[in-house]
């Protein structure tokens, strides 16, 4: 099969990413099916010690920070993520690498008489797209002889099709409000969701949360009679220094302190670095050895795109994945931080299943100028929508119909001390990063 035909191919079951508002139940995220599929080609999941990552903010850039920590102390390291920015190679890596297109479409070509018999018999339901590519990752990491696999959830956690492992350690980024129409409307039933992840016989950490999700992650790891580290109290950090290029900081581990840096900006992304500290201690406790050096070097070599990244200056251009109203704040609370003179121009798209009144209330403050805009995903909200949000707080929205546009109509607007703002979305940040690649090529 042609790497296309492999793509569309898994593209051509249900994918929930882009069906909002699908109903997260046992029947629509049955993981008896994935139990079957993965049986039926060796159970691949089971063959590489696992770091499990559920949460609703950080959980990627957490991933990245643990694997690049991983690979810099010499294991054989792989990731998988969601969802990706460009390729959906993006979410399936080992030691930073990408599956290459010619690997992906060989294990489609694997996968495909047992998704086929197993969606024929449709026991417990159909597999879907993210079931699909989570069984071609598993499968990937097993022939690549990983040592060990760090594995961002999907969505949730309980149901989620990632949650067929047993992790050594798993870890509960920062939980706020996000697919609540999916996980629920309160605090406590988005924990409860998330601490799904969590299996007798592992570590446990969290990353510091509000009190009603630190309350049900603790009553989960009791009742699992787990270990739990929570950083801001057993692990903790503090800021010493940041500039355009990084962060310098430090962190009180259980086993010692460490003096780091990391060239993703914002406060938040020192508090994924101190929980991916806290996991990777928690490997070491269970036989991983993890050099203080290691940590050093592979967070120093972290890359995880779209999080408050610099484009390009005179203007400032700055692209971020922000898409709900925790993230809007954390975004917000950053400008002000690093460009507190600098008028901005935001440019701005969500979708459609995002608190968008929330999000606008959080940005709308740093803005002279907005541009609304729209991603090329079905699930893109209307610009309409967007501009009568903002013409509440006074502002005057420009509406454009894509990324690139939204993207050049700010420019021309922008002097060289200006800032201009692309987020609200991955989908945007994706499209605006596509968009200055094409200029500068």
């Amino acid at each position: 099969m042609e790497y296309q035909a492999a793509v569309d191919y898994i593209l051509s079951f249900t994918d929930y990413e882009k069906l909002p508002g699908s109903a997260y139940t046992a029947a629509n995220f049955d993981l008896r099916r994935m139990d079957m599929l993965l049986a039926s080609l060796g159970n691949p999941q089971q063959a590489a010690t696992a770091v499990h990552i559920a949460g609703t903010k950080g959980k990627g850039s957490t991933v990245a920070m643990i694997a690049s920590v991983l690979s810099a102390s010499g294991r054989r390291t792989a990731m998988f993520t969601s969802p990706h920015l460009h390729t959906i190679r993006e979410r399936i890596r080992i030691d930073g690498q990408m599956i290459a297109e010619v690997e992906l479409a060989s294990l489609v070509d694997r996968l495909k008489p047992e998704v086929e018999r197993i969606n024929h018999r449709a026991q417990f339901g159909l597999l879907t797209t993210f079931e699909i590519l989570t069984a071609l990752a598993f499968l990937y990491f097993q022939e690549k002889a990983v040592d060990y696999q760090v594995l961002e959830v999907g969505l949730g956690g309980r149901l989620d099709a990632t949650n067929v492992v047993k992790p050594e350690v798993c870890v509960i980024t920062t939980i706020g409000f996000d697919h609540t129409e999916v996980l629920g409307n309160t605090l406590s039933k988005i924990a409860a969701e998330k601490a799904g992840i969590i299996k007798p016989g592992c570590l446990a950490v969290s990353s510091p949360q509000p009190t009603p999700a630190s309350r049900v992650i603790s009553q989960t790891c009791r009742k699992m009679r787990v270990p739990l580290i929570r950083v801001g109290h057993e692990v903790t950090w503090s800021k010493e220094r940041a500039d355009l290029s990084g962060q310098y900081f430090s962190v009180n581990g259980q086993a010692g302190r460490y003096q780091l840096w990391i060239p993703l900006l914002g406060d938040h992304q020192l508090e994924n670095a101190a929980t991916a500290v806290a996991a990777l201690e928690a490997l070491a406790s269970r036989g991983t050895e993890v050099s203080p050096e290691s940590l050093k070097q592979g967070l120093a070599q972290v890359r995880w795109p779209a999080r408050f990244q610099i484009l390009g200056r005179q203007p400032f251009l700055i692209v971020d994945g922000a898409h709900n109203s925790d993230s809007a704040r954390r975004l917000r609370q950053s400008v002000e931080l690093y460009f507190p003179q600098h008028q901005v121009i935001l440019v701005l798209g969500t979708s459609n299943d995002k608190d968008i009144k929330a999000i606008v209330a959080e940005l709308a403050p740093l803005c002279q100028q907005v541009m609304v805009t729209r991603a090329r995903h079905p699930r893109a909200a209307d610009t309409k929508l967007l501009a009568d949000q903002f013409a509440q707080y006074g502002l005057k929205a420009k509406t454009t119909e894509n990324v690139a546009q939204a993207l050049l109509r700010a420019k021309q607007l922008a002097t060289d001390n200006d800032l201009i703002l692309v987020t609200g979305s991955l989908f945007i940040a994706a499209e605006a990063i596509e968009a200055e690649q094409s200029r500068l090529r």
